[in-house]
């Protein structure tokens, strides 16, 4: 028999992705979609059940499926689907995840665990390194927003591998997932007609394909390729960096540079309107930015991303259009600024001398 395979969140689109994805493996037999609500759009030859984790029945669904491997995609930090509040959001993740494990440790079948995480569980302060590892502690623990649900999840997982070690767990922590279907707070951000930021601050950002997020999940689903590993704690993102100032520029969306206590309120404006969910989180990446070391992704998981950070970006832009302004046209004027503050530096270095000498 092949493998049957559950997958959470597949109401979302990442989750329905997946699922159709997933079903194209000679290796798996059958693949089971759950979620709470019923998804809009299509999941292919899988049988999808309707049922929240944050109950116990899903017990029941692992059961009655004989299920060997479970792909959590339901822990995200995303909108509340169709009908849904934010409070259940934090609560499928939290609470849906701790349901979840206790169903899989009961379930004489269950073999195999997925857990999509993020980056965002390292935080994100002035004294945190330029670039963080697996093994790297977050200076201060995440306070709230998805960052603190992310590292109560890990901590959960932890715990389930420690008492079932014959399941084999892979944690994967995302970047900041980007693509043309991209529905995170994130790719709300960019695609306002201007972008508020953080007075004096252009942080490191760091991206991830969609279509690698699909890929890599397939690859954990799997039994481990010879020489590799998929089981333990990866970073996963695309190689290299953007400033945020070169993702506003390659959008043609201008900044509104702000003090961060108006950011502060501009966020809470901007949530209480519906228009972007501006978290506190995420004025924390828009700070100080983030960027994860990849090696043991490559090394020991044997993953190799199609597309880089700036590829990532690039897909992104093409599907959300030009800005207020064309993209060329931005990076002139910012070539330009750039020009004339090198040509100034010279002129006060000689006045300065100038002065001295008198």
């Amino acid at each position: 028999m092949g493998k049957v395979v559950l997958v959470t969140g597949a109401a979302r689109q990442l989750g329905g992705r997946f699922v159709r994805r997933i079903q194209r493996d000679p290796e798996v037999e059958r693949v089971i979609a759950v979620d709470a609500v019923t998804p809009p759009h299509r999941l292919g030859s899988a049988e999808f059940v309707r049922t929240d984790i944050r109950q116990s029945s899903i017990a029941r669904v692992l059961a009655e499926h004989a299920v060997d491997t479970v792909v959590h995609l339901a822990v995200t930090g995303g909108r509340p689907v169709a009908g849904g509040a934010h409070s259940a959001v934090k609560e499928t993740n939290v609470i849906g995840t701790m349901q979840l494990l206790g169903a899989c440790q009961k379930s004489p079948t269950v073999r195999r665990l997925v857990v999509k995480s993020s980056t965002s569980v390292y935080g994100g302060t002035p004294r945190d390194p330029a670039v963080f590892t697996e093994t790297t502690q977050p200076k201060s623990l995440p306070s709230g927003g998805f960052a603190k649900d992310a590292a109560e999840v890990e901590g959960y997982v932890r715990g389930f591998a420690r008492r079932r070690p014959d399941v084999a767990v892979c944690v994967l922590r995302f970047a900041n997932i980007l693509g043309p279907f991209a529905d995170s707070a994130l790719a709300e951000y960019f695609s306002m007609p201007v972008m508020p930021t953080v007075l004096g601050y252009d942080p490191r950002l760091q991206f991830v394909h969609e279509d690698d997020v699909l890929e890599v999940l397939r690859l954990a689903a799997q039994e481990p390729r010879r020489g590799t590993l998929n089981s333990g704690t990866f970073n996963i993102a695309g190689d290299g960096v953007l400033l945020l100032s070169q993702c506003s520029r390659r959008l043609g969306r201008p900044t509104l540079p702000l003090l961060l206590p108006a950011l502060t309120w501009v966020g809470s404006a901007l949530r209480a309107v519906g228009v972007t969910d501006f978290s506190p989180e995420q004025m924390r990446l828009l700070t100080h930015g983030r960027v994860v070391e990849t090696t043991q992704m490559r090394e020991v998981l044997g993953f190799e991303p199609l597309y880089t950070t700036t590829e990532t970006f690039a897909d992104f832009a093409r599907s959300r259009g030009n800005g207020l302004l064309p993209p060329e046209r931005v990076g002139r004027a910012v070539d330009r600024v750039a020009a004339m503050l090198d040509a100034d530096g010279p002129r006060d270095d000689v006045d300065t001398v100038e002065g001295a000498r008198r």
